[in-house]
């Protein structure tokens, strides 16, 4: 059984009011259970997915010596320093065809790149770097090559019975083709995590409508879609609901029974007219959050049940601490403001996932860069500002902002390729000064 309240008591200097980035991290590390449920498929179907196991290498790659060059293969043990040498060159290895002869001293083989090495020989040299004599010898320059030069070993990429790829790993395009060099046409991997999300309030629009007076387009249904299907969950958009409990109970329990997953954005940070938080917080076992944090300072996460309706039964909507491991949907709460929504994801929600689809759990990566501007911070809150990385004219990295950084202003997210990460205990940058940004590229 998990608790949110046990796994509270295990993050050093938990504060639920001025919660530190490292912690909220930490927290959601220690809550996320991986979906345990597998499939099998071709390997062009699973691109993309996570594999459920190890794959442990059927062959040796390559399964024999080979050679890395188009040349001439010989015995490397001919070579003399300072000396020159010349070889007679009596056959020919073509790649898929191994030959088979036998070969004397003072002999070579014709060989292009991927044959097998032939019997006995260990080196090959490049057919640029010779030539041909007018009794048909190929010449070898002094000290042109070392023995074993140009020879890919048998298994120097992997042996058979190692592990090629791990478990947790996603299939990239190289993952792909490592697999298709396994002579494997099938894997196993994690079945799609299934992700539902939702806006509250009265106040949203879609788009499509006619605009009226108070009203805002539904900008965060968007930029979640594409969002999730970037990282390859199932998107499961349940649209947008009004701020009526009935309406907003019914949508949770349809998530819930639904998804591994759900997001919802507004409604978190306490309002008189938030009906989200309160259902949250009697639907399921549920922590709000105020995050020292800038852009997205409230954020909820919790536990839904995905069956019983009756409150307070074991394993039900209404037992903190009681909701299964194998019944149970991870509920994320997010800011209404657009880029909150969009900056909280990336720090916490997208590892989150990754961890849930049974991938390795690592932090967004950072690029150093130097800052073109100052950026005025107080220290006690982690910033994340939109920015632009582009290269000096020297070929470092440089960043700036993209200017106005209000929490509202979706345009700069468009504009950024980045996020300026500011630390928790840090201050005001100034220009020159190094920083760290979150690339967008990939991500985002």
């Amino acid at each position: 059984m998990t608790s949110l309240n046990s796994i509270a008591a295990r993050i050093q200097h938990y504060d639920s009011k001025d919660m530190h980035v490292d912690a909220v991290q930490a927290f959601l590390a220690q809550l996320v259970q991986p979906v345990t449920e597998t499939e099998t498929l071709d390997l062009r179907a699973a691109f993309g997915r996570v594999l459920a196991g190890d794959v442990i290498s059927p062959i040796s790659v390559p399964a024999h010596d080979n050679s890395a060059m188009d040349g001439f293969a010989f015995d490397g043990a001919a070579l003399q320093p300072g000396q020159p040498l010349q070889l007679e060159c009596i056959a020919t290895a073509l790649a898929g065809h191994a030959w088979s002869g036998t070969i004397a001293s003072g002999q070579c083989v014709r060989i292009m790149t991927g044959a097998v090495m032939p019997a006995g020989l260990n080196t090959v040299v490049p057919l640029e770097l010779t030539s041909t004599g007018a009794d048909g010898r190929i010449h070898i320059p002094a000290d042109t090559l070392r023995p074993g030069a140009n020879r890919r070993r048998a298994g120097e990429d992997l042996m058979q019975g190692s592990v090629a790829l791990a478990s947790g790993e996603r299939i990239t395009p190289a993952a792909l083709g490592l697999l298709a060099s396994l002579g494997l046409a099938q894997v196993e991997v994690v079945r799609p995590l299934r992700v539902a999300y939702f806006s509250t309030g009265d106040e949203i629009l879609a788009p499509g409508e006619p605009p009226r007076e108070g009203a805002v387009y539904d900008s965060n249904r968007f930029a979640l879609f594409g969002l999730l299907t970037k990282l390859g969950v199932e998107v499961l958009d349940f649209g947008n609901v009004p701020d009526q409990p009935e309406q907003l109970e019914a949508m949770f329990r349809k998530a819930a029974a639904d998804a591994d997953a759900i997001i919802t954005s507004g409604g978190v940070s306490g309002g008189d007219a938030d009906h989200t938080r309160a259902l949250m917080n009697r639907l399921g076992d549920v922590a709000f959050w105020r995050i020292a944090m800038r852009p997205g300072r409230p954020m909820a996460v919790g536990l839904l049940d995905k069956s019983s309706d009756a409150p307070g039964a074991p394993g039900s909507p209404g037992s903190p601490g009681l909701v299964s491991q194998a019944n149970r949907c991870l509920l994320f709460g997010l800011p209404g403001n657009p880029v909150a929504t969009m900056v909280t994801f990336l720090a916490f929600v997208r590892p989150a996932l990754i961890q849930m689809m049974g991938g390795k759990r690592v932090d967004p990566p950072l690029l150093r860069a130097t800052c073109t501007e100052t950026l005025r911070k107080r220290p006690g809150r982690t910033e994340y500002q939109r920015g632009i990385v582009s290269k000096a004219a020297d070929g470092s990295l440089q960043v700036q902002t993209t200017g106005n950084q209000g929490s509202g202003v979706l345009s700069s997210m468009v504009h950024a390729n980045g996020l300026i990460v500011l630390p928790h205990d840090g201050g005001t940058v100034h220009a020159g000064d190094p920083v760290d940004v979150m690339m967008f590229e990939g991500v985002v």
